[in-house]
């Protein structure tokens, strides 16, 4: 089991080692120490690897991740598992701004709270907080799922396309032409999927969450609402 102190490596040198590394590598778990809020650590894996951050991390923490989990004990800052597309982000703290924007797949689950934009632009990315998120998340959600324990801030789904958003807490208010949706037997088997996934029990039950979604108001033109454009 590899293991890094970025008190004695470089995040360049860090990074290289783990793009180098092949598909069929035997140096499946690695361990970086010392990361103290580095920026831009783990970025960019592309092999079915898993790489433990002992530590803080910085902006864009495993962005564009494809196959590997990356697991933060610790906070996060700004973009965590931005353009992320496969794999697993797991983040034992609170996230900053931004968490798994314009992501299009794998799951990235946060144990703390998400601050505002938690997945903007989500473009199939699963992403659990076990805690609250701020304001404008799920902005412009094209696909995906964001589920929420906690609570919502301000515009929720703002401007939302097909995405799903089950909040389990209070929706300070919702963005427009998001709505509250009926919670169907398929949205309660899939919530349960993302919830076991996320390592949460029966104790956390579904039927206590919302769905909100499109109301398919603003994605397609209609001359008459020109002036909310």
């Amino acid at each position: 089991m590899p293991v890094v102190d970025l008190a004695e490596t470089t995040k360049r040198d860090l990074n290289a080692q783990l793009h180098a590394l092949p598909a069929d590598t035997n140096a499946t778990h690695w361990t970086v120490e010392n990361s103290e809020g580095q920026h831009a650590l783990a970025v960019g894996l592309d092999v079915p690897i898993t790489v433990e951050i002992n530590g803080h991390a910085g902006y864009y923490c495993a962005g564009m991740n494809k196959q590997a989990t990356v697991v933060v004990d610790g906070n996060v800052g700004v973009g965590v598992a931005e353009n992320m597309l496969s794999g697993k982000v797991h983040v034992k703290g609170d996230a900053s701004q931004s968490a798994g924007a314009t992501a299009h797949g794998g799951l990235l689950v946060i144990d703390g709270d998400a601050s505002a934009r938690c997945g903007i632009s989500m473009k199939g990315v699963d992403i659990v907080v076990k805690g609250s998120i701020g304001a404008m998340s799920a902005f412009m959600a094209q696909s995906g799922n964001l589920v929420v324990l906690g609570d919502a801030g301000d515009a929720l789904g703002d401007s939302i396309y097909e995405a799903r958003l089950y909040v389990r807490g209070t929706v300070k208010s919702l963005g427009a032409d998001c709505i509250e949706k009926e919670l169907r037997d398929e949205h309660k088997a899939d919530l349960r999927r993302l919830l076991d996934a996320a390592g949460l029990d029966e104790t956390v039950s579904v039927a206590d969450f919302r769905r909100y979604g499109s109301a398919r108001g603003l994605y397609n033109f209609h001359v008459d609402n020109s002036s909310a454009y």
